[in-house]
């Protein structure tokens, strides 16, 4: 007779069967481990937050670019009107005055940014008009044109640097980008694989499940004719309870590992994901010089070592800047004209001139400057050493990853021939088990085996494709194509 604990776990199996029979809205998607690779760098969230990731900055090097281009401004003050009482001081004392009156003006203004020497070149000109509304009169003036320069500080350019740093930023980016995808198929492996060793436990719990009971309604048979003793009888019930069990737990961990691969995909709870394992692999070794190379050229780390090595070294010319003599710079050249006609204002223009030049002389600073300074420098020791460091780490990192990924072919081929034989092994070891020829304690040592040896090599398979997009996400590269990976930039940012 079957024991109550059997009973309930056959009536919870019913209770989930009954369950997913109930979802008959759902749509049943077949996916190749191609397609989900593809699915998730298209559509997963991973894949869209790295798109705009790599939006942001590309429309930060678009603010950059433009900085460095000329602008062109119209600007105008319509009305300003002021009616006050101001005060005023002359030899007779101080005294209030009534004031009436309106301005309007009007400018226009180039600019255009100096990375040679960090300065800002501007041409203007610039039209005004004064009413007095007290004495119902009216006057213009006139900059008819004005060209001028400043210089923020001399002994510092930012323009200089924004522009070894600012392109290295946006190539960073681009290959960021590309990374990020690689990141996003590496995480599609782990939960395309999470879900098909779950398909095949539940696979392999179905089939123990069905031996188990067959085998116990025989050694019901057995032990009722006296063949077996009842301890035996009792082992193989066990084995029922044990193989609904695992049945039960196969189906729940099924439903866990498919909501993780629909929740990465983008899908909504209305999609049964159906995993096609893949047979074949590739026939390829990496070479690890090449791999060396190409991830060198690629990789945006190696950008970003050099990006922090130049971003060191500004800071240090900065804090050299600052430390000592500072000084700004203005000057303006031009024409200008007043007239009570605005016809006449442009006429007989007379010459403008500006020149204006700050000094900060620190003098006593109890070391600050210097000790910015020195804290520059020591920064920049630091990020030498960290960049030097981390360069080493990659080219290991690089070796490494490709020595194991050579090795996995002849992992997945063991693997593969171990599931084969401790298949054989157990059907074997079944019939013998039913014509009586081994007990039941070999027959669930191959059963054991046999399950195994189904896991192990369905790991395997994860660790052959794993490695395989790890080394993509490394070099950038695809070397079952051999071709580098890139990605299309110009519909990225539509």
């Amino acid at each position: 007779m079957f024991s109550n604990k059997f009973l309930s776990i056959v009536f919870l199996f019913i209770v989930i069967a009954f369950n997913n029979l109930v979802k008959g809205q759902t749509i049943t998607e077949e996916l190749t481990f191609e397609e989900v690779i593809q699915l998730a760098s298209e559509q997963s969230p991973d894949a869209i937050m790295a798109k705009h990731r790599f939006r942001a900055n590309y429309w930060q090097y678009r603010t950059f670019k433009a900085g460095l281009r000329p602008s062109l401004t119209l600007s105008s003050t319509i009305p300003n009107l002021d009616r006050s009482y101001r005060e005023f001081n002359d030899s007779s004392g101080t005294y209030y005055l009534r004031i009436n009156k309106n301005t309007t003006n009007l400018n226009l203004n180039i600019t255009q940014s100096v990375p040679f020497t960090g300065g800002q070149l501007s041409i203007n000109t610039d039209l005004s008009r004064l009413d007095d509304l007290t004495k119902n009169s009216y006057s213009y003036s006139s900059i008819p044109l004005s060209v001028s320069y400043r210089q923020p500080v001399l002994f510092y350019n930012e323009y200089r640097w924004e522009r070894k740093i600012e392109p290295l930023k946006y190539e960073e980016a681009k290959r960021s980008y590309v990374l990020n995808i690689e990141q996003v198929s590496l995480k599609a492996v782990n939960y395309f694989f999470d879900l098909a060793l779950a398909q095949q436990n539940l696979q392999v719990a179905k089939i123990n499940f069905s031996n188990a009971d067959t085998l116990y309604k025989i050694a019901q048979g057995r032990y009722n004719i006296g063949t077996i003793a009842e301890n035996e009888l009792m082992q193989m019930e066990l084995s029922v309870l044990n193989a609904g069990s695992s049945l039960n737990s196969a189906q729940v961990d099924l439903e866990v590992k498919k909501f993780q691969l629909r929740s990465f995909l983008g899908f909504n709870e209305k999609v049964d994901l159906v995993l096609i394992i893949p047979k074949d692999i590739p026939k390829l070794t990496v070479d690890v010089e090449k791999a060396l190379v190409i991830a060198q050229e690629n990789n945006p780390d190696i950008i970003s070592f050099e990006r922090q090595l130049i971003e060191a070294r500004r800071d240090v010319a900065k804090a050299k800047s600052e430390k000592g003599l500072q000084a700004d710079l203005f000057a303006s050249i031009g024409y200008t004209q007043q007239a009570d006609e605005i016809s006449a204002v442009y006429q007989n223009p007379q010459n403008q001139q500006q020149l204006t030049l700050g000094l900060n002389i620190p003098i006593l600073d109890w070391g600050l400057g210097r000790g910015k300074y020195r804290m520059a420098q020591s920064s920049q020791e630091v990020v030498k050493t960290t960049v030097d460091q981390a360069r080493t780490d990659f080219v290991q990192s690089v070796y490494l990853n490709v020595m194991q990924f050579n090795m996995q072919d002849d992992q997945l081929y063991i693997a593969a021939k171990t599931d084969t034989i401790a298949q054989k092994r157990y059907d074997l070891t079944k019939q013998r088990f039913l014509i009586g020829k081994v007990d039941v304690l070999d027959l669930n040592v191959s059963l054991s085996e046999k399950d195994a040896a189904k896991i192990n090599y369905i790991a395997a398979l994860r660790r052959y494709w794993s490695d395989f997009y790890t080394i993509r996400r490394i070099t950038l590269f695809d070397f079952i194509s051999d071709k580098p990976l890139d990605a299309d930039f110009d519909e990225l940012i539509k």
